[in-house]
């Protein structure tokens, strides 16, 4: 896999660059690695639970784990192939160490208990370093101790313990209730292990070191055997399958939800307020997820992620709530924390208010993916088909309301995409009748109403002027980058029109290339969307624009995968300081990537 390279120092004021993290996971709980081995971010058990280590979000009072080299050092970092596993190799004027990083699981999926393990080699010469943790205090709300047993020591911090497993050869310096200090140097041959295990509320299992390390190979096989189990054989192989295993971070495993993004409040642009909590599952989200988990192949995890998204919105009654916890309860509303934000940027947000939004576009979302999934070969059952048939009545019935939009805008209005997907939705469901896996009851009122919509849009919301879809009806003629996802729309209705839309947004919103603003003047306050330069790309090769789709992608992947990024990707990246915005890893980015590699590559959907 391709190498990243950084020379320290790396930290100015505390910071290191929002793209220079590599994420490790286990299908519970994701950390953040900074390039000097500090991990910045760890929120334990669960993504969406209070954070143990948040220095990403407060350099003065957040938790960290620094394993660092002391002195000066370049450092080199990659992926194993195929896999989670991050390896990190220390360079100094001494010699050189390499690290393996992972959160483990066994075979048999997570542990009962969380095991942040990172093994230290010695690959040359000697090379001296030193380990710090301060454990994060809740925002103030939780005051670490630690606690001395026979096993060693257990720290604990609210509802979690904590226990630091060291080898022996890692001499502790200081062990107070929030902090420890330890120093060790490698030799040639050398293999040191430092390991945190977490649990709350229950016992803590505390396993020997030696099966720790073991359990980092163990994590790297099951991994692997994910990986060499998927049945993707069409373009870019080797960026698909990194962002399907950055897409697996954000599978949560107990339940099978899709979290958006394993992040908090990271800014779209550095001091502004579009600051926003992703640790959840958004039913947009989710099901462009469930559709990249098609085109790879990922036959368990489409299946599971579809069956949580279907029964959690049954749970909560005929209303689709916008997002959703990752256990299927209602997402909390926003309250502020009292933290000073990645470089000031605030607020600093826990919650999200959109998950009351009216949004439209959400029954394109459920119905298309129920579409993918029995054109793929599988089956829904009685409850996800009735589901079905109730949204697309709905659907039927509130198109003509205004909504916020797929942008979740505080401005109601009558959104071209929000129209664009509902005419998804009511075609989909029709298909559905006709290949036999929804009833015939109402389908002669979708077909009519998918018209009349169709009808609709081609009235308010094209500019003759702009010779292109508005952003929203009747307005003066702004571009949303959104309408890329719905290209469907374009190839059955009105091809001209939606070529000459993307040409537009190209123009306007690309400046003449591939790195797309997500709708008219929003670059002051925000940087490029990666997804919907992704996006783009997969409309073009749908509607038969493969040169330009083609291009689009080679200047895309070589921006953002040739800056020492370990294809982590976060929400944003700003093309004018080559440099990475929002939360990460954001699974949207990575989605439309396999999506736009998928459409280049004309794969086959696999029913395997």
């Amino acid at each position: 896999m391709k190498n990243s390279q950084y020379h320290s120092p790396l930290r100015h004021e505390g910071t290191v660059g929002l793209g220079d993290y590599a994420a490790i996971g286990e299908g519970r709980s994701v950390a953040l690695i900074a390039p000097d081995g500090g991990i910045d971010w760890w929120c334990v058990p669960h993504m969406d639970s209070p954070a143990l280590f948040d220095r990403l979000l407060d350099t003065d009072i957040g938790g960290y784990f620094n394993l660092t080299p002391v002195g000066d050092y370049s450092v080199k970092r990659r992926y194993r192939e195929a896999s989670n596993v991050l390896e990190t190799e220390y360079t100094t004027a001494e010699g050189k160490a390499l690290f393996t990083e992972s959160i483990n699981s066994n075979l048999a999926g997570p542990l009962p208990w969380n095991e942040l393990a990172r093994r230290i080699e010695g690959k040359s010469g000697n090379v001296k370093f030193r380990l710090t943790i301060r454990f994060g205090t809740q925002v103030s709300t939780r005051s670490p101790w630690l606690e001395t047993t026979a096993q060693g020591n257990v720290f604990h911090i609210g509802d979690l313990i904590v226990m630091l497993r060291c080898s022996d050869d890692i001499t502790l310096v200081a062990c107070q209730g929030s902090y420890v200090e330890a120093e060790f140097t490698t030799t040639p041959s050398s293999r040191s292990l430092c390991a945190l295990l977490v649990s709350q509320c229950e016992p803590l299992a505390v396993p020997s070191i030696e099966a720790i390390d073991n359990r980092i190979e163990t994590s790297h096989q099951a991994w692997q055997y994910w990986v060499h189990h998927l049945h993707y054989q069409g373009d870019y192989p080797q960026h698909v399958i990194r962002s399907a295993l950055a897409l697996k971070f954000l599978w949560f495993s107990p339940t099978g939800a899709l979290a958006a993004a394993a992040t908090t409040s990271l800014p779209e642009g550095i001091g502004g307020e579009k600051n926003y909590d992703y640790r959840y599952a958004w039913i947009r989200d989710a099901c462009l997820m469930i559709k990249s988990f098609v085109y790879i192949g990922a036959l368990e995890d489409c299946q599971a992620a579809y069956s949580w998204l279907s029964k959690t919105i049954m749970r909560h009654g005929e209303e689709l709530l916008t997002c959703y916890s990752l256990e299927g309860d209602e997402v909390p509303a926003e309250e502020y924390l009292d933290l000073q934000g990645y470089k000031d940027s605030l607020p600093v947000r826990k919650g999200n208010n959109a998950r009351h939004q009216r949004q439209l576009s959400m029954y394109g979302d459920m119905l298309a993916v129920g579409q993918l999934f029995v054109q793929s070969g599988h089956i829904l059952d009685l409850d996800t088909s009735r589901l079905l048939s109730r949204l697309a009545n709905q659907c039927a019935d509130r198109w003509r309301l205004k909504d916020s939009g797929m942008w979740e805008l505080p401005s109601l209005e009558h959104y071209t995409h929000s129209k664009m997907a509902c005419w998804l939705a009511l075609d989909a469901a029709v298909e559905l009748v006709d290949a036999g896996h929804l009833e015939s009851t109402w389908r002669q009122r979708w077909a009519t109403e998918r018209d009349q919509i169709a009808q609709w849009i081609e009235e308010h919301c094209w500019s003759e002027e702009r010779q292109a879809y508005r952003f929203y009806a009747d307005d003066n003629g702004q571009l949303d980058a959104g309408l890329t996802l719905v290209y469907r729309y374009g190839d059955r209705v009105n091809k001209k029109r939606m070529l000459s839309t993307y040409h537009a947004i190209i123009d306007e919103l690309g400046h003449g290339g591939p790195h797309l603003y997500r709708y008219s003047h929003v670059e002051q306050e925000e940087s490029t969307f990666v997804a919907c330069s992704f996006w783009m790309v997969e409309a073009l090769a749908a509607l038969k624009e493969n040169k330009l789709a083609k291009s689009n992608m080679e200047q895309i992947l070589k921006t953002l995968c040739n800056r020492g990024n370990v294809e982590t990707f976060n929400e944003m990246f700003d093309v004018r300081t080559g440099e990475w915005r929002g939360n990460l890893p954001q699974g949207l980015s990575h989605l439309a990537l396999i999506c736009a590699a998928q459409a280049l590559g004309k794969q086959p959907l696999s029913g395997k």
